[in-house]
């Protein structure tokens, strides 16, 4: 199992360029199963995520081969019967059950896995399939689906915490089939998914108002093959953003999407940090001094939760305290004991952690818990004295493509090394 050992102490500097989205590209390859014809996906991460949902499309019957940082997969005669081993390790698996229930009537997946970060229920999934007309029942983990034919409804995907990413994803897929026309109310907004409704449209797709609460697909009989390009990556390029900031370095990053990143770029202005843009290039350092400011998680155009750990850690070191509060996941907190023990003094109060900032952070053993937290662990130690060794950094492969290669090229002491 690799671990990263990192030197701190090295503030970073220069560029970088963002990859693809991970969170654009996993349901947008599982609508190529909406199609026999051959789809094209370009700027796809190296992510062990995308290998994941590469081998389960295979296992459905799919052709998938690359080349570079472009997929080509053809899913001429599929099964609808997915590897519970493949799609129980990852949560992005279960947004293969609406392409395939729209396309073979029937489907049949496990329930998903991921990063333990609480609870993450498929219940909104579950709904909208059976308004639209799908049978589900949930036997020895699986999910199983079925319907003569499936007819647009009005949906409602509101949940607990906001909308739900995959379950607009899953219910958009499986409506673009389907007879008639389905609304999609209290719809998620996140970029990624209007990404996946983009690649639909050009499909053949009839959708309109992806990235609004309400969405709308007439279904249509029929869709083909495509060529498109993945959105860049909004949280890989807020994580080497806040780590300029964290190390007092400067670092140009390009091919970002400044429009998606509102939110992220707004508290960091706030706490002090400076940031430039030039159209899809951001660079990025920090100003005369860190200030703490309070954070709460929200669905987009909110604060992503996804970028929560790594904002913390920019806190920890600004003098004063910052409270963030976790809208979405109650359980995204996991990281708070291994950051403390780099020499943070971090307290959770139910929902919100409390970060009394500018306490020196040292060097320590630490185990990421979940992909992003992994990832602010990796900050920390960029920013600590000593030698840090961050553990299970497998977490941090499903969603950043090549990290610790680009924070070499951006001057930071840190090495993979296998235990």
């Amino acid at each position: 199992m690799d671990s990263l050992f990192i030197k701190g102490g090295v503030p970073l500097h220069g560029d970088v360029t963002v990859s693809g989205a991970k969170n654009a590209v996993l349901p947008i390859m599982a609508a190529t199963l909406l199609t026999p014809e051959l789809c094209i996906i370009r700027r796809v991460p190296q992510l062990s995520d995308v290998e994941f949902m590469g081998e389960i499309l295979r296992s459905l019957g799919a052709e998938v081969r690359s080349e570079g940082d472009t997929l080509f997969i053809q899913a001429k005669a599929i099964r609808g019967i997915g590897d519970y081993e493949l799609i129980r390790k990852m949560r992005g698996s279960i947004c293969i059950l609406g392409p395939l229930l729209a396309r073979l009537k029937k489907a049949k997946v496990s329930l998903p896995g991921g990063c333990v970060i609480g609870s993450r229920p498929i219940d909104l999934h579950l709904k909208g399939l059976r308004e639209l007309g799908a049978k589900i029942k949930i036997v020895n983990g699986y999910v199983s689906a079925s319907t003569p034919r499936l007819l647009g409804a009005d949906l409602f995907l509101g949940g607990r915490s906001g909308p739900t990413v995959l379950g607009t994803a899953n219910i958009m897929m499986a409506a673009t089939l389907a007879e008639g026309i389905t609304t999609i109310e209290s719809a998620a907004c996140e970029p990624e998914v209007v990404d996946l409704a983009n690649f639909l449209i050009a499909m053949g797709a009839g959708i309109v108002g992806a990235g609004s609460p309400t969405i709308t697909v007439t279904g249509v009989k029929t869709l083909h093959g495509v060529d498109h390009e993945v959105i860049p990556d909004r949280i890989e390029a807020a994580t080497f953003a806040i780590a300029a900031a964290a190390t007092n370095g400067e670092i140009t990053i390009h091919g970002a999407r400044p429009d998606h990143m509102h939110a992220v770029l707004d508290k960091l202005r706030e706490a002090g940090v400076k940031i430039e843009r030039r159209g899809a290039t951001l660079t990025v350092r920090r100003g005369r001094g860190l200030k703490p400011v309070d954070i709460t998680t929200l669905p987009y155009s909110g604060f992503p939760t996804d970028v929560q750990a790594q904002m913390m850690v920019l806190m920890a070191l600004s003098p004063g305290i910052s409270i963030i509060t976790e809208r979405v996941f109650e359980s995204r907190f996991m990281h708070v004991s291994e950051i403390s023990r780099l020499g943070a003094d971090i307290a959770i109060e139910g929902p919100s952690a409390i970060v009394k900032g500018g306490k020196p952070m040292s060097g320590a053993p630490v185990m990421a818990s979940d992909l992003r937290a992994s990832a602010a662990l990796v900050i920390a130690g960029l920013v600590a004295r000593g030698g840090t060794l961050v553990k299970r950094i497998y977490h941090l492969d499903r969603g950043y493509e090549n990290l610790d290669v680009k924070l070499r090229n951006l001057g930071a002491r840190i090495e993979r090394v296998e235990e």
